[in-house]
């Protein structure tokens, strides 16, 4: 089932179980899920097999990092899976992303690809402590332009970034944003957040949420009120 939303729901669940009873709270028609390294490590491709089954689109979101025919290789695995998207870092290089570019080409896979720039909870000192000592918005442009030169749909980015990798990279070039708190959630471990309304003007094309929806006492309530601070009203 094919959603317009920008909302994707990240089901960070140590288990299968809990993470279908979270989906199956969820209307796929209104968003699509996130599946990251926990769950997948536990529960494999059933998980992937399960959310297809209820009609949702899945971001399979496992940052792929390794030598270029490694990460071609686990990408068109993915792909082939029928994720609807899936990842990599950008500092694996252009080499790396390219051979991942051209392993779903060369097999006609349809899959969004799209590369991390820098993590939501990292800062500057962080990006210093490993040798980075550019400023941050700068490491991110440079990493998001080097992703879109090797052929890839976009970039994981924080909000705040969007818009300048927006007039960087183009309105068309992904840019699928984490770190997103409504306004009546608390920030908890994300230290670049921003409001999804916020984040949607900044330039953001996709909302990755999480506990303020997964926590909720009805996620589908927590969906319709981030809908409603997206529409403004």
């Amino acid at each position: 089932m094919a959603t317009d939303s920008p909302l994707i729901i990240a089901l960070d669940y140590p288990s299968l179980d809990a993470a279908l009873c979270m989906a199956d709270q969820l209307d796929p028609a209104r968003c699509r899920v996130k599946v990251g390294k926990e769950l997948f490590t536990r529960s494999g491709p059933a998980v992937l097999e399960a959310l297809h089954g209820r009609g949702f689109e899945v971001f399979l979101d496992l940052k792929f990092h390794d030598i270029p025919n490694t990460v071609a290789s686990a990408v068109q695995a993915a792909a082939e899976q029928g994720v609807w998207m899936v990842n990599v870092h950008a500092c694996g290089g252009q080499k790396m992303m390219e051979a991942a570019v051209q392993r779903l080409d060369q097999h006609g896979l349809a899959t969004h690809l799209i590369a991390v720039t820098v993590l939501t909870s990292m800062q500057a000192d962080d990006l210093a402590s490993v040798g980075v000592n550019t400023p941050l918005a700068e490491h991110v442009e440079r990493l998001a332009l080097l992703t879109k030169q090797s052929g890839l749909h976009g970039v994981v980015c924080s909000a705040q970034e969007s818009a300048q990798i927006k007039a960087l990279c183009g309105e068309a070039f992904l840019k699928v944003t984490p770190g997103i708190r409504p306004s009546f959630a608390a920030a908890n471990d994300q230290q670049r957040i921003m409001t999804p309304f916020d984040a949607m003007q900044a330039g953001s094309t996709h909302l990755v949420i999480g506990r303020p929806v997964t926590q909720a006492v009805d996620p589908m309530v927590a969906l319709e009120a981030i809908e409603a601070e997206l529409s403004g009203s």
